[in-house]
């Protein structure tokens, strides 16, 4: 996505101010075990990030090789964009009872949740694509946060061993069978955000890295 916004920042609302100030320290340097990661995922009415919208947003925290299980995210959005063939997904209907927020809303909690961290999801850059796109429709600037990608660091696993499947694209359910990780929440934006969240620690462990800086050489 091109860089949309012309806007001098200081005319942002509030809740965009508090976000960006938390960015004025380069984290590159940071060890890993320092830092918050925020693992998250969407689901949306379909894979066009312009056409389409974000039905709800799940996320957790890991901090220092830890999963914040109690300190987890889930958004549902209001949405009119519905599309039924995604129902068998996600399993999300344009009428379930939740607690729905406004896209706008949904943003500001969002922004507020994730702070400075670097963000990291499976295929991350729909995700990101997908969120981008609503921060734009709300007149936004795009997320400043850093983001790793789990599909990308699984990969670089498989190199470290030598595997001869080292450019496979894996998907999130591969990747939980490798690891022996638990399906039954799959497709749900939290569940599918809570088995990536297991799989990027067991990632970690296995790339054996120190400095933040490092995993994104990768």
């Amino acid at each position: 996505m091109i860089n949309w916004f012309k806007k001098d920042e200081s005319e942002l609302p509030e809740f965009w101010q508090k976000y960006s100030a938390k960015f004025s320290k380069d984290q590159k340097e940071q060890p890993i075990n320092d830092t918050t990661f925020v693992v998250l995922d969407t689901e949306t009415t379909g894979f066009d990030q312009e056409k389409d919208r974000i039905l709800s947003i799940g996320c957790v925290k890991v901090v220092n090789n830890k999963l914040l299980v109690s300190n987890s995210f889930e958004i549902y959005l209001k949405q009119e964009a519905f599309n039924p063939d995604t129902v068998e997904i996600h399993g999300l209907i344009k009428h379930e009872r939740f607690e729905t927020f406004t896209e706008e809303k949904a943003l500001r909690l969002f922004l507020k949740y994730i702070g400075n961290a670097v963000l990291v999801a499976h295929h991350a850059g729909f995700d990101i694509n997908m969120i981008n796109a609503a921060m734009k429709r709300n007149h936004l600037p795009k997320l400043k946060n850093r983001v790793l990608d789990t599909g990308v660091l699984y990969r670089k696993t498989r190199i470290i061993s030598n595997f001869i499947d080292q450019h496979k694209n894996y998907s999130l359910d591969e990747i939980a069978l490798a690891y022996n990780i638990d399906l039954k929440d799959r497709h749900t934006a939290i569940g599918d955000a809570f088995i990536t969240a297991i799989a990027f620690l067991k990632i970690l462990g296995r790339l054996k890295r120190k400095k933040l800086k490092e995993l994104f050489k990768i």
